[in-house]
C-alpha cells in the first residue's frame, strides 16, 4: 500500500447513509486514508451489477482497498473475504462472486482469506450490517498497515455464474445482466460475439431483436447521438458490452426489460 494517504474505495448497494456509515469506520481506524464511495447506488441484491461495476472500473482507480458490498446472504453461512489482486489491491467483501471479475481485471486473484479475526472487527458483529462491523473495519486496518494473513485463514473463492451468449449462424442470444441509472440495458455479449454470430457489421445496420412476444427493428449505431431523441439503439458501451438503450430515456421502462430476459438479435 502508498505510504502516504492509502486508498480505499467503497461500492455498495446500501444508498447514501448506510455506506456513509462504513466511511466513517475506515477513517476511524485510518484516518489519513483517502477514502472514495464510488457508487452506493448498485441496485439493492444485484450482485452481478455489482460485480460487472467494479470490473469495469477498479482498474481507473489508484492500487488500494476496495470494498465491494452486495450481500443478499449477509448474516448466513457465506464467508466474509479479502482478495490480493496480482497488481497489489486488496479487495474486500462478501464470497459470493461479487469481487472474482474485478480481481481478474486486476492480476488475478494472487491470494484470499476469510475475515475472521475478531481483532479486525468491531467489538459487536450485528447479523445484517457486516458493512459496518466487518466490512470497513478490515478495510481501515489493511489501509493503516494490518497485513492480509493476520485477517484469517487462506481460502478459496466462489465464482460468479455469468450468463454467456449463445452464438448461431445469423443469431446472438443474449441475457439482459442488469439496466444501469439511465435504464439502459447491459446485455451478456460483447463486440466479438456480436460479430462471431452475424459477422462485421457497420454502424448503422437495423437489427431484429426479440423476446417473448415482441419484435422491434433497431439500429446499431456508434453513439446515442446518431439516433433522434427518444429513439432506440444497440451500442457498444465504455467497457465493450453489447446494450440496448434509448436516446435520452429508458429502455428497460420503454421495453419492459428488466435483468434476467433473454432477448434474441439478427440483421433485420
Amino acid at each position: 500500500m502508498p505510504e502516504n494517504r492509502p486508498f480505499v474505495s467503497l461500492t455498495t448497494d446500501f444508498g447514501a447513509a448506510y455506506s456513509g456509515i462504513c466511511v466513517g469506520v475506515v477513517y476511524s481506524i485510518a484516518p489519513g486514508a483517502n477514502v472514495l464511495v464510488l457508487s452506493d447506488e448498485v441496485t439493492p441484491y444485484a450482485i452481478k451489477e455489482g460485480a460487472l461495476l467494479l470490473r469495469q472500473a477498479l482498474p481507473y482507480l489508484p492500487v488500494g482497498v476496495h470494498v465491494g458490498i452486495v450481500d443478499p446472504g449477509v448474516g448466513t453461512a457465506r464467508q466474509p473475504v479479502a482478495v490480493r489482486t496480482g497488481r497489489g489491491d486488496v479487495l474486500i467483501g462478501p464470497d459470493n462472486g461479487l469481487l472474482v471479475p474485478a480481481a481478474e481485471s486486476l492480476g488475478g486473484v494472487a491470494a484470499a482469506h476469510r475475515l475472521e479475526n475478531p481483532a479486525y472487527r468491531l467489538p459487536g458483529v450485528s447479523t445484517s450490517f457486516h458493512g459496518r462491523d466487518v466490512f470497513a473495519p478490515a478495510a481501515g486496518h489493511l489501509a493503516a498497515g494490518a497485513g492480509l494473513a493476520e485477517l484469517g485463514a487462506a481460502t478459496d473463492l466462489l465464482p460468479l455464474e455469468l450468463p454467456a451468449a449463445v452464438i448461431r449462424n445469423g443469431v446472438l442470444t443474449v441475457t439482459v445482466l442488469y439496466a444501469d441509472q439511465f435504464g439502459s440495458l447491459i446485455l451478456s455479449a460483447g463486440r466479438p460475439d456480436i460479430e462471431a454470430a452475424l459477422g462485421p457489421i457497420a454502424h448503422g445496420t437495423r437489427l431484429q431483436i426479440s423476446w417473448t412476444g415482441v419484435s422491434v427493428k433497431v439500429p446499431f449505431e456508434e453513439t446515442f447521438g446518431r439516433v433522434a431523441t427518444g429513439d432506440p439503439l444497440v451500442w457498444l458501451d465504455s467497457s465493450g458490452q453489447v446494450g440496448l438503450a434509448v436516446n435520452q430515456g429508458s429502455a428497460a421502462r420503454r421495453f419492459g426489460l428488466s435483468a434476467g430476459d433473454t432477448l434474441t438479435l439478427t440483421i433485420a
